[in-house]
């Protein structure tokens, strides 16, 4: 039996309680927020214990799950690791890349899971993705934007750059599914603006960047949010010398010489459970994860150096 803390008490928390509730092999034991009303309301909601710090939690447990403020992901990562504890954290690991090196340094010299979370991977679409991929014959471009109009834009703080991240940092899932696919990068450019910064607090982001690919792809990746996006986009495109993919929210395209034809994609419902089950599949039986803390590590790196591009205005090579 595994016993697990929960840092966080938003949407991400919700799913991974339910997801620890229904699997016999772990048991919930409590979990700390930032605010006592809203903690405690969840532990009731979800059977378990309200703590009134993290720091008290980490000591009751076998493993830790943060879903918390981007920003404080690694402190109570690192705590946890030193602490001999087993970590699965939300995307990003850090906001800094600093900070991931060493708690991925802990980790590995204590023999401990840190696993960085992206169920995005286990996504249908990500999944049609790879399987329809060679049909296209050899890839040189790609593009995956996302928009999300949120007007007035919320007081969150998703909203905060301090709190948040750079925005390709605190939503690396974006970079991240393109590394996977295509590998090591040779260079980064990006842009990045937002509207109405006020008490640390912005209306809208526009975030571009574009991937030089080793292999020779290059990629966009353009990711906006809050008053200055009009209309919603989750698109994924891919180029190549025999065709092209073409995903469009839960539909998906080739389209080649022959014509265009439809891509099945599976069901999103249920990734953060999956994501539960492998976690503790590798605890319990030792099965492998389908994604390595080294591999969010390298694509931290990444997203660190397009805001580097961002903020100088130049191309920055990838060591």
């Amino acid at each position: 039996m595994i016993r697990v803390g929960l840092v966080g008490t938003g949407y991400a928390a919700k799913l991974r309680a339910e997801a620890v509730n229904q699997d016999d092999r772990a048991k919930l034991v409590g979990v700390a927020g930032h605010r006592a009303d809203k903690t405690t309301e969840f532990s009731h909601t979800h059977q378990t214990q309200a703590f009134n710090a993290w720091q008290e939690l980490i000591d009751q447990v076998d493993l830790v799950i943060i879903c918390g403020v981007n920003s404080e992901h690694s402190s109570i990562a690192q705590t946890a690791l030193e602490s001999g504890k087993h970590v699965v954290v939300e995307y990003p690991l850090a906001i800094d890349l600093e900070s991931a090196t060493k708690a991925v340094k802990t980790a590995r010299d204590r023999n401990l899971l840190l696993h960085v979370e992206h169920i995005e991977l286990l996504g249908g679409v990500h999944q049609a993705f790879l399987k329809a991929l060679s049909q296209v014959g050899t890839p040189f471009y790609a593009r995956y934007g996302t928009a999300t109009p949120q007007n007035p834009a919320p007081a969150k703080w998703t909203f905060n750059p301090q709190l948040f991240g750079f925005p390709l940092v605190g939503a690396l899932s974006r970079p991240h599914r393109l590394i996977h696919v295509f590998g090591a990068v040779d260079s980064v450019s990006c842009q990045n603006r937002y509207w109405n910064v006020e008490r640390d607090r912005f209306s809208g982001c526009l975030c571009k960047a574009q991937l030089n690919f080793k292999n020779g792809v290059i990629a966009d990746v353009v990711y906006s949010k809050g008053e200055t996006a009009w209309t919603p986009e989750r698109k994924l495109e891919i180029q190549g010398d025999r065709g092209a993919l073409i995903f469009n929210g839960d539909e998906g395209m080739l389209v080649n010489s022959q014509g265009a034809t439809a891509i099945e994609i599976g069901a999103r419902r249920g990734l953060f459970a999956k994501d539960t089950s492998a976690v503790l599949d590798y605890l319990l039986e030792g099965k492998p994860l389908y994604v390595q803390a080294e591999e969010s590590l390298y694509t931290l790196k990444v997203a660190i150096a397009a805001q580097r591009s961002a903020a100088q205005g130049q191309t920055i090579r990838i060591d």
